[in-house]
């Protein structure tokens, strides 16, 4: 009896499907709604902060958001992006950063921690309303 051989693509693809995001990037700040199951009850708990790493791995990908909790402690989640906990995500402004990957704010506070916002131009404006209406 011969195995169905499936490709290293197909198997990356096979619990892929279509999440209606906003794109999102490294340096930008979301907002995470999560469904919290306690007891019998259900509820959405949003958890906002920055976008520090994301791994693309097909239906492994995953996305790490750190954000200040109080005191200036920092709390970071690995979220996986096509999770069915994950109810919506909503971007609260875009980041201006350099590299692919934050981990270098970890060892930063206060001020220092901070991600410089980007300034959108008119054209990048519009575009952006052109596609939230679609």
């Amino acid at each position: 009896m011969k195995a169905n051989k499936l490709t290293k693509e197909t198997i990356g693809q096979i619990a892929v499907y279509e999440r209606n995001f906003p794109a999102f990037e490294i340096g930008d700040h979301i907002g995470v709604s999560q469904r919290i199951k306690e007891g019998d009850k259900e509820r959405l708990q949003t958890f906002e902060g920055d976008v520090i790493a994301m791994h693309k791995n097909g239906a492994s990908s995953t996305f790490i958001v750190r954000k200040i909790a109080a005191n200036n402690i920092s709390v970071e989640r690995i979220f996986p992006y096509y999770s069915p906990l994950i109810d919506s995500i909503t971007l609260v402004r875009k980041g201006d950063v350099r590299r692919a990957k934050l981990f270098y704010l970890r060892g930063r506070v206060g001020k220092a921690a901070r991600v410089k916002e980007r300034v959108l131009t008119k054209a990048e404006k519009v575009l952006n309303k052109a596609t939230k209406a679609l």
